[in-house]
Formats: structure tokens, sequence, C-alpha cells
């Protein structure tokens, strides 16, 4: 008589629940665009949607702390002149978040701590450099500032933010649109899947495809008969893939493993309304008091849930073993390392006495080439009359316009000091 034996695992009876009412964002207008992007990105501060807009593409950027029913006038972030189709917060820079949208523009924005009275408009920098609508942006894990992009173009642009430049441009790779692309662990390599069914691993500092011929997967696993489009997101610190389906109403999770079959399915958490989108919280934002070792933001159509996964212990001291030294907001390395060829792994941060978030930090954006590398937005458009060269009478006359006013406040100083002189000698004859 043979016994069964039951594969040992820490992660055997994760489990997932929905949180309760008052902890809930409601009366959310999350949009209606028929793109594959989450449509949320979240962060230890701050929960961002992209919702219904009229006359452009707009998100809406929330406080954590900011549940239950949302005022209809909130202020929004707006600023592009099409639907904004994919967002994404920077890992370093919990202030700090990228819009592309269909107008082909990408948005940096700077979200202050404090609810702004009236609409966000005006965006740190704007990156210009896509041909069509621009669906995919994914930061850079370990190089501060370095934005990727991919649009309708076929066309794959890594930005540095700090400087509005163009790193690296991938015109020839794709032959057809590209669904999806992510990183590696130390940003070195980018995966991406294209319409032409064609998985590719690519070296973006060299431009070409280092592999692409993956005869036979490691592991086939059947999931269902939907056609809806799946939003795998892992968890490296646990090595758990979660699969959130659009248009289903249900997020499977599976274990990898290192010896065959190599994935192990866990369990499948179920709901009743369908999910629009999905946010998935970096693991610093987690509650590591209560074991939680995932956090997902579920969009419905006019709220959002979050969904807690944990796995139940009876202790209530650190669980070294869930949480290992995972990835913190400061970053490796500069953009001109990174392209210069160097690589770092992470930089890593404990959990054990819980995640505070640093101190408000600003983008500073250094325009010193921007104007020699951003392409003209009409390159048909004729000189205007501000644009056309200074006659020599014109610059002779702003030069003595500017003598004067430095005399004027040459004097004006002088006049100051000479008040001030006599205000201490009034002061000195009174005491």
């Amino acid at each position: 008589m043979s016994r069964r034996v039951v594969r040992q695992s820490k992660f055997r009876h994760v489990f997932g629940q929905a949180a309760k009412a008052d902890q809930t964002y409601e009366d959310i207008r999350v949009s209606k665009v028929t793109w594959d992007s989450s449509f949320c990105a979240v962060n230890p501060k701050f929960l961002a949607i992209i919702v219904e807009a009229g006359g452009g593409g707009a998100f809406i950027v929330l406080p954590l702390a900011k549940t239950g029913r949302l005022d209809k006038n909130y202020p929004l972030v707006t600023g592009h002149t099409a639907p904004v189709l994919d967002i994404d917060w920077c890992p370093h820079n919990d202030n700090v978040i990228a819009s592309a949208s269909d107008d082909t523009t990408i948005m940096v924005w700077q979200i202050p701590d404090y609810t702004p009275v009236r609409n966000i408009t005006e965006p740190i920098i704007t990156l210009e450099g896509h041909s069509k609508r621009v669906g995919i942006l994914s930061w850079h894990p370990t190089a501060r500032n370095v934005l990727l992009s991919a649009g309708g173009d076929n066309v794959i642009i890594i930005w540095n933010v700090g400087t509005g430049e163009v790193l690296l441009s991938l015109d020839d790779v794709h032959s057809d649109i590209i669904h999806s692309v992510c990183w590696n662990s130390n940003g070195s390599l980018l995966a991406t899947t294209c319409k032409d069914k064609t998985l590719r691993i690519i070296d973006p500092r060299k431009g070409q495809v280092v592999a692409n011929n993956f005869e036979e997967p490691v592991a086939l696993q059947e999931m269902d008969t939907s056609n809806g489009v799946l939003l795998p997101f892992y968890d490296p610190d646990s090595s758990i893939v979660y699969l959130c389906g659009k248009g289903d109403s249900s997020i499977r999770y599976f274990e990898i493993t290192d010896e065959p079959p190599f994935v192990h399915y866990l369990n499948t958490f179920s709901s009743k309304e369908p999910q629009r989108g999905m946010g998935f919280m970096p693991k610093r934002g987690l509650d590591v008091s209560k074991c939680e070792i995932a956090r997902f933001y579920k969009l419905h159509e006019r709220k959002c849930e979050p969904i807690i996964m944990t796995v139940p212990r009876k202790s209530d001291l650190f669980q070294d073993d869930l949480y290992p030294d995972t990835p913190g907001p400061e970053p490796a390395l500069e953009a001109d390392e990174w392209l210069s060829g160097q690589d770092a792994e992470p930089v890593l941060i404990s959990l054990r006495d819980g995640y505070v978030p640093p101190k408000h930090r600003e983008l500073r954006v250094t325009k010193r080439n921007i104007l020699d590398v951003r392409p003209p937005s009409r390159p048909h458009q004729t000189q205007s009359a501000s644009e056309a060269p200074l006659s020599q009478h014109t610059l002779e006359t702003l030069l003595e316009e500017i003598k004067a006013l430095r005399e004027q406040v040459q004097a004006q100083e002088q006049r100051i000091t000479a008040l001030e002189n006599m205000l201490c000698e009034l002061v000195d004859g009174t005491e």
C-alpha cells in the first residue's frame, strides 16, 4: 500500500481575503478604454488609478489612508490630450509617477504629500519620441531616473528622465505590436512578448536579441477557456506568481521551484465581481505583523478593493523565512553608469522593524540637451517672428536697457545701505 507524499512548502496554506467595506475606495470612475494594462499602480504611499475624463486622459492619485466614498470633485492628474493607457510609480521615489497616453507622449509627475486643491496639470517633464500611442511603461529596477516606454510604432525607447534625453532606442527588434516588457532583477536584460507570438530576451545596451528560440516550455499549465488578458505578478522573495484575468473574478497563484515539475498550483481566490484591472503592492508596503505576503488592489467598475494574501502563523514574532531582505527605494546606479555598461543588484532592506517611507524627495530635471535630441513636433512649421534672429540695433538696445537696470539696482542698494545706517544711528541715540 503506497502513501501519498505531500510536498513541503511554507506557502501551501496562503489564503486571500478581501478588505472590509470601510477599507475600500468607492465612487471611482475606472477607465473604460480597451487596453491590456492593469489601469492601477500602487506604492507604500499612494494608489493611482486611470479614470474616465472628458476632453483628454486623466488618472487619480489617492493616499492609501483615504478610503471610503470619494468626493466627485477630488483633484485629478490631467495633462494628456488623449486617454491614459498605462501608469507606473518610480521604484526609487514614491512621489514620482509616469503616465503613457494615446497622444504619443509620456509625462512624469511629482505628487505632493498633501492633497492638492485643484487638478495637477503641469508634469515635471514631457517625453516625446514615439510616433504612435504609448501603451507600456516600466522603470529600471536599479538605475536612477531610467524609464522604458513601448508604443504602437513597435519601438522601445529608454529615457533618462533626469535630463529628458533618449538613452537608447530599439527600432528594428520587433516586427509587430509589443504586448509586454519586463526587466530582469538587475536591469541588464529585457523580456518582451509580441503579437508575432515570439518571446525575446534583449540586451538593450547592445540592441541585440540574445535569446528567442524557446522550443519547449519547462512547464505547461492549462488555465481555462476564457479569452481575457492575464495579468501576471511575480514575487521573487517567495517565488510565487499570481495570475489575474481581466474580466475574470479570480486570482490563481502558483509556486515556482527549481525541481520538476517546476510549477505547483497553490490555490485560487475567487469573488463575485469581475476585475477591470489590478494593482500589486511592493513588498516594502506590506504589513509584516499580520504575515501579509502580497496585497492586490482590485478595480471594479466604480470602486477599488484591497485583497490581502497571508500565511497563517501562530507566533506574533517577525517571520524571517517569509520576509527575506527585499529591494528598497535607494538606486544602485546612476543612469550614466548603467548606460556605460555597469550592472548592480538592487539595494536590499530588512522589513524586520517595518518599512518607513523616506521623506518627500523632489525629482530634479536638468534640461541640458533636450533641445538637441528632441525631434521637432511639427517639422514643416514655418519660423515665427519670435524665433527670427535679432538685428544688431535690437541687441544694442537690449544691452543699453540691461546697463540702465543694473545702474538702477546699484543706486537702490546704496540707498538701502544709507537708510540702514540712519536707522542704526537713531537706535543708538535712543539707547
